[in-house]
């Protein structure tokens, strides 16, 4: 045998890593849930990553499916009883699955699943129909005064961040939180239609939306749920007309329970390519989702806290029993 130089030979082993490195990254083939129907902000999330995964060249294929029902409750029973075990396998969700989990008493939790990384946070708007008499938030605030029963709220799933902010704006104006009109919705088209159609008084959601609908003129924003007006939007905050509501909600991306270690670091490892990627830059402008990618140990701090603390409020208002 010849010899080869050592140094020959550790630049051998550096190109073919550099070679093979990409093509390990493009033989992951994800199973990506949105345990919603099309059109919410759990869906947009998973095709945002399902584009972004691919655009980057982190994954060969994503495939997104959609599992609808009770605030995410059916979809993670599928999810932790279906996909134990397999590192291929991760769910989108956030705030409002807290919620609704402890709203249905589901006997599926998320302590059961493998924390990846928080991903996004998003500020909540409340908007009403163009020919609504509700201008301001004010005036949404004296008509729940005045009868809190012929205010209606259009949002997501029980017990989810748009059901908890109705609550908590009730709270802060004076009402009765817990006799707040709430009407769910599965899917961000059907709450938009009850919406336009004026079927409901008013409807919560993250601003980015209903934003096309807003610049448009079909939907009036009364407030949005920001500690600061959003930098080149003329929508008041709550704060500012002088109702004390701040909330953000915040989405995130797990994995099946009994994942290996090595498993785990691979999705870990993919998820924080991701967020680096100008691919997902650019869609994070577009869709005006914040940045609030936390991972690891932080963000199974993270969840933890914001279980209590989500729980917590639905007690404080009545959605959940102590």
């Amino acid at each position: 045998m010849i010899p080869v130089p050592r140094r020959l030979f550790g630049a051998a082993i550096a190109f073919t890593l550099a070679v093979a490195s990409p093509a390990l990254a493009q033989q992951l083939e994800l199973k990506l849930m949105a345990p919603a129907a099309p059109g919410g902000g759990w869906d947009q999330t998973a095709r945002a990553m399902q584009q972004a995964l691919v655009a980057a060249k982190i994954a060969r294929s994503v495939q997104v499916t959609n599992v609808a029902g009770a605030g995410g409750s059916v979809g993670i029973a599928q999810f932790v009883n279906g996909a134990k075990g397999d590192g291929n396998q991760m769910m989108v969700n956030g705030f409002v699955m807290v919620g609704a989990l402890a709203m249905n008493k589901s006997p599926v939790t998320l302590e059961q699943v493998t924390p990846i990384a928080r991903l996004t946070e998003e500020i909540q708007v409340i908007v009403v129909p163009a020919s609504s008499p509700l201008k301001t938030a004010q005036d949404l605030a004296n008509a729940l005064k005045a009868d809190i029963a012929k205010v209606t709220f259009a949002g997501g799933s029980a017990g989810g961040v748009d059901h908890v902010m109705a609550a908590l704006f009730a709270g802060a104006v004076g009402a009765d939180a817990k006799k707040v009109n709430y009407v769910p919705f599965s899917g961000g088209g059907e709450s938009l239609a009850a919406i336009l159609g004026a079927k409901v008084t008013a409807g919560i959601s993250g601003l980015s939306e209903y934003e096309g609908q807003i610049k448009s003129g079909k939907l009036r924003a009364i407030g949005v749920s920001s500690e600061k007006r959003i930098p080149g939007s003329d929508i008041p905050t709550f704060k500012e007309q002088g109702i004390d509501l701040v909330l953000a909600n915040w989405r995130s991306v797990v994995a099946p329970p009994g994942i290996t270690a090595e498993q785990r670091k691979t999705l870990n490892d993919a998820v924080e390519k991701m967020v680096k990627s100008d691919a997902w830059k650019d869609i994070l402008k577009q869709k005006g989702w914040d940045d609030a990618y936390l991972s690891g140990d932080a963000f199974q701090d993270f969840l933890k806290k914001e279980i209590v603390r989500v729980t917590d409020v639905l007690k404080s208002v009545g959605l959940v029993k102590s």
